[in-house]
């Protein structure tokens, strides 16, 4: 009974939300049970949101390390060279750690010198969801989602090419699985 009052009123926070701020506020974060520090960014520049894929930020809790959780929900960053990922050029797909979509392929990643794993495209054009983030000073940056709206890092145009994009990921969220064979 309990669960069936929370899963209610996350709904009505979904709808609500939707009426008053558009979907985008919404997606965002979730639910809105608990904004983030990218909650009032931008327009949506590219991709679009799976609605099936969305949870409360309990949900989420259960899902993702509190290490995963600081990042992907509360659009954290993880130290430059931290991640395990950064060295990783062996063929394979990455996936996001929170929903397991494929979001990039090992074709297209490069060693951008940054600390961070760095593709110059996604997996394919509807993989990620890319918004504008105003969470900064200065310039806005164009973060990368997933298709739930989890944070997975930024893209900017210093890339190399043919698109001349760096998608600059956290490690943590995502999963590296090699190719079969590997």
């Amino acid at each position: 009974m309990k669960e069936g009052i929370e899963i209610m009123k996350s709904i009505s926070v979904i709808l609500l939300a939707i009426a008053v701020g558009g979907v985008g506020a919404v997606l965002s974060r979730g639910t809105g049970e608990k904004p983030g520090p990218t909650e009032s960014n931008g327009k949506i520049v590219s991709g679009t949101f799976d609605t099936s894929e969305f949870k409360s930020d309990a949900e989420w809790k259960k899902l993702l390390t509190p290490f995963q959780y600081y990042i992907m929900r509360e659009a954290g960053t993880e130290a430059p060279y931290s991640g395990k990922l950064d060295q990783e050029f062996g063929p394979g797909t990455y996936y996001s750690a929170a929903t397991h979509q494929p979001v990039f392929s090992s074709k297209t990643k490069f060693h951008s010198g940054t600390g961070w794993p760095s593709f110059w495209a996604p997996i394919n054009q509807n993989a990620v969801v890319l918004r504008w983030d105003y969470g900064l000073p200065g310039e806005p940056r164009l973060e990368v989602l997933d298709r739930a709206g989890n944070h997975l890092g930024h893209v900017f145009d210093d890339g190399p090419p043919p698109t001349g994009k760096r998608y600059c990921m956290n490690s943590a969220a995502l999963i590296f699985i090699p190719d079969s064979g590997r």
